[in-house]
């Protein structure tokens, strides 16, 4: 394998590259200890919209690691980031199937969020719904959620999602991500959505902005191919594929892109990192 080259910034993921739920995986406070001593910025990029940056910064704190809040970057802020600059916050209604995490960022820019069965009805003018039906991955899915963002969607809301991920890797295996939510609401609607987070190229975009770093000096770290690692190729960034989530050596085969490196976990990481140095 050839070695790290020309790092001074990395965009990481969480979900099973850090952790699997709320277990930690081996290697994670030296690895954030080799960051900082190599002085190489980093930021925790991921599609998971279910939490804010502060439930991260203490996630990791009950895990043994000390981030700062602008080292967290989620697919619901690139969201709120995109919807911003493409409409007024303070004229646009927003309906939300997601938590915490995925409402805040959109309150924090100004966005009026709606609520249950708050839908535009062309008889009723003084109806208002939401002109927006954002999804993210929620924990605290109803049917009253569904149905109220089916509705908005049919009555012409613009369906935009966190992210697209099928599954996710947790403590008790691989359970179901953002995706499974959005094929119930694209079934139901006949409408695709926009997806924000990785593997378009917006949301490394994005983190490198923050960073202020650019594509030759940055590299990606992720589980997933589809996501992580396909992020990377179109963002022209380089990347490592880690083997502790959700993709395996063999899915290689079947793909007309590749990462840059593949390693078994975190802990291989930072013994590269620290033999670059």
């Amino acid at each position: 394998m050839k070695a790290l080259t020309d790092v001074r910034a990395l965009i990481i993921d969480m979900d099973g590259v850090l952790w699997h739920g709320t277990t930690p995986l081996p290697g994670l406070p030296d690895f954030f200890q080799t960051l900082r001593t190599l002085g190489i910025r980093f930021i925790l990029a991921t599609n998971n919209a279910s939490l804010t940056q502060m439930q991260y910064v203490t996630k990791l704190a009950n895990m043994g690691v000390t981030v700062a809040l602008h080292e967290i970057f989620t697919s619901a802020m690139a969201t709120a980031f995109y919807l911003a600059e493409n409409n007024n916050p303070l004229t646009t209604r927003v309906f939300v199937v997601g938590e915490e995490g995925a409402t805040q960022p959109l309150i924090e820019r100004g966005f009026t969020l709606t609520g249950l069965y708050e839908i535009k009805k062309p008889s009723d003018p003084s109806q208002k719904g939401a002109d927006i039906v954002v999804c993210g991955k929620d924990q605290t899915l109803t049917w009253d959620k569904l149905a109220t963002a089916t509705l908005n969607i049919r009555a012409g809301a613009q369906f935009i999602a966190t992210n697209a991920d099928t599954t996710l890797p947790t403590e008790h295996g691989i359970t179901l991500g953002n995706g499974a939510i959005l094929a119930a609401l694209q079934v139901a609607t006949g409408v695709a959505p926009i997806c924000i987070g990785k593997p378009e190229p917006i949301m490394y975009q994005q983190a490198m902005k923050i960073l202020g770093s650019d594509p030759a000096e940055t590299i990606a770290i992720g589980d997933r191919l589809e996501t992580d690692i396909l992020g990377a190729v179109r963002a022209n960034i380089r990347s490592i594929m880690v083997l502790t989530g959700i993709s395996s050596e063999a899915d290689l085969n079947a793909l007309d892109y590749q990462p840059t490196w593949v390693m078994p976990d975190i802990i291989a990481v930072t013994q590269a990192l620290q033999n670059m140095a």
